[in-house]
């Protein structure tokens, strides 16, 4: 079972950067697949990047594309979300979750599709 654990959200000004990451411990981690999501207040959960086991694989939400970059480190366990030029309505929650993709170039879009979440961090972005 792999375990994550995400750090770096915080208080922000519109138009600055932050990167979360998220480390994970338990099974294998090169060979999961990983995604974040994160949910607002009064909102349901949402997609944002999702990032296949090597690496070479990404895909955005429309809100995000071109401001936020997901990578890995499989040797650290870790995998990152670059949150640049950000906005008021990037404020929520954070959630990294991992699951087990078919092959190396797979992604998950849908929350239900994960396995394992981990408890989340705030990230607040002041206008």
């Amino acid at each position: 079972q792999v375990r994550l654990v995400e750090s770096g959200g915080g208080l922000v000004q519109a138009g600055d950067s932050l990167r979360l990451s998220c480390a994970a411990s338990g099974r294998i981690f090169s060979r999961t697949a990983m995604g974040w999501f994160r949910q607002a207040p009064g909102k349901e959960r949402e997609f944002v990047a999702a990032i296949s086991w090597t690496g070479s694989i990404t895909d955005y939400s429309d809100s995000v594309k071109g401001r936020f970059t997901s990578s890995r480190d499989n040797a650290e366990n870790t995998v990152y979300l670059q949150m640049n030029r950000l906005k008021s309505e990037d404020t929520a929650v954070y959630y990294c979750a991992a699951t087990v993709p078919f092959g190396p170039s797979d992604i998950k879009k849908i929350a239900d599709e994960y396995e394992v979440w981990g408890q989340g961090t705030q990230v607040t972005v002041s206008s």
